[in-house]
């Protein structure tokens, strides 16, 4: 059994029950789609009131433009739904955003608190701003909840900070190309008891599906490559981070 932790379903171009029927097909039991908006969170919340083994997060993405910044306490009211198992994605990206991105880092912060409030865990996104990601994450205590830090693509040092802080690392199809070598080492390194699998889907397609549409049955080409990467075995991996999500975010409910 396989856990995609990381997934955007409404923007995958397929119809949902062979969407689902293929990531069965492949041991994908269970998905966890998250909110880049708060315009789409209804969506996803349908989602997963209507299907069991789909979860919920709510958040704004740090690249994503808005007329109004949710606050701390819309969020916690949102989040407040039992489907919803994370406060996300959230964080900072300091390549598809330029200027002053002060509003980035505040954004931030009130998801940050907010999650603290409702005691649920964070999907924090850093891409080229790993110092200020980490010093807001210290000063803000994000500790005090944890989360994952998805679609790793820092260096060693900063999966270790980040583990410091209760946070599990999460890898996508990027582990699998052949580029992505500072990616590879660091998944080499992570603790199987830190370790989560995910799709970003409908982007990132691992190899061998490598620049078409991702989806959630895919994450069981990143399970593979890890195991062949680590040398464990493929139901070490999968047990491993099925286990992990369920620990990370408790008020998932494991569906048979």
């Amino acid at each position: 059994m396989l856990v995609d932790s990381h997934c955007h379903i409404p923007m995958i171009e397929s119809e949902l029950k062979g969407l689902f029927e293929r990531a069965s097909e492949l041991g994908v039991s269970h998905m966890l789609c998250v909110a880049v908006d708060l315009d789409s969170y209804p969506e996803i919340l349908e989602l997963a009131k209507n299907y069991k083994h789909v979860f919920a997060s709510v958040g704004v993405h740090p690249n994503e433009k808005v007329n109004h910044e949710p606050t701390v306490e819309e969020l916690v009211a949102l989040a407040e739904e039992p489907e919803v198992v994370a406060i996300g994605e959230t964080g900072l990206d300091y390549y598809r955003s330029t200027g002053n991105l002060e509003w980035q880092r505040d954004r931030f912060r009130i998801h940050i608190r907010a999650a603290k409030e409702i005691r649920k865990p964070l999907i924090i996104h850093s891409r080229e701003a790993k110092t200020d990601l980490i010093q807001i994450m210290e000063e803000e205590r994000a500790r005090d909840v944890g989360g994952v830090m998805h679609c790793f693509v820092d260096d060693w040092e900063t999966a270790q900070q980040a583990m410091t802080m209760n946070f599990y690392i999460s890898f996508s199809g990027i582990v699998t190309f052949k580029n992505a070598r500072e990616v590879q080492d660091v998944a080499r390194k992570v603790p199987l008891d830190r370790l989560l699998v995910e799709t970003d889907s409908p982007y990132l397609a691992p190899v061998p599906y490598r620049g078409k549409m991702n989806q959630p049955a895919y994450v069981h080409y990143v399970a593979k490559y890890l195991s062949e990467l680590r040398g464990e075995s493929y139901d070490e991996i999968a047990k491993a981070t099925t286990d992990n999500f369920f620990r990370l975010f408790s008020s998932a409910i494991k569906t048979d």
